[in-house]
């Protein structure tokens, strides 16, 4: 197999799981050249530094974004995957956090769940409001309308 240095930002897609009670830790990374919904990838990773890992464990969440360098595995054949064997790791910034609420990232927006209504706020990662989908299922629509209107602009 070949591998190729390689340093990424993206977005914890769900919570590490650990490996060799602890010392090591697997998770995916989202990851995008773009801002572009379309252009994501999830890559998957693991760490095997024991410091690494336990900042993975204990202190990053899901949709924290983080920059990670390593060596990307590529596959050896067509049915083989990729993995990037994370070196370092850097936490770029946090998802903002309210008793009870989930904030969960879909590429450069933060997505709000909040447990006692169904309507779902969507902001930029800058802050910026996106829009308000009435369930879950309708989010994507609210998305493609703002970025519809700031391509018309």
């Amino acid at each position: 197999m070949n591998a190729v240095p390689l340093a990424l930002d993206g977005y914890l897609d769900t919570v590490p799981e650990p490996d060799d009670g602890g010392t090591t830790a697997r998770f995916r990374l989202v990851t995008s050249p773009t801002d572009d919904r379309e252009d994501e990838a999830i890559v998957p990773c693991t760490a095997k530094d024991p410091h690494i890992a336990h900042a993975l464990l204990n202190k990053i969440r899901p949709g924290d974004l983080v920059r990670v360098p390593g060596l990307l595995t590529l596959p050896g054949s067509a049915d083989g995957g990729l993995q990037l064997k994370v070196d370092a790791l850097e936490w770029l910034s946090t998802v903002p956090t309210a008793e009870g609420t989930v904030i969960e990232r879909m590429g450069p927006y933060l997505i709000v769940f909040d447990p006692d209504t169904d309507k779902v706020p969507v902001f930029t990662e800058a802050g910026t409001w996106v829009g308000e989908a009435d369930d879950a299922d309708d989010i994507s629509d609210v998305i493609d309308r703002f970025e519809h209107e700031q391509e018309a602009s």
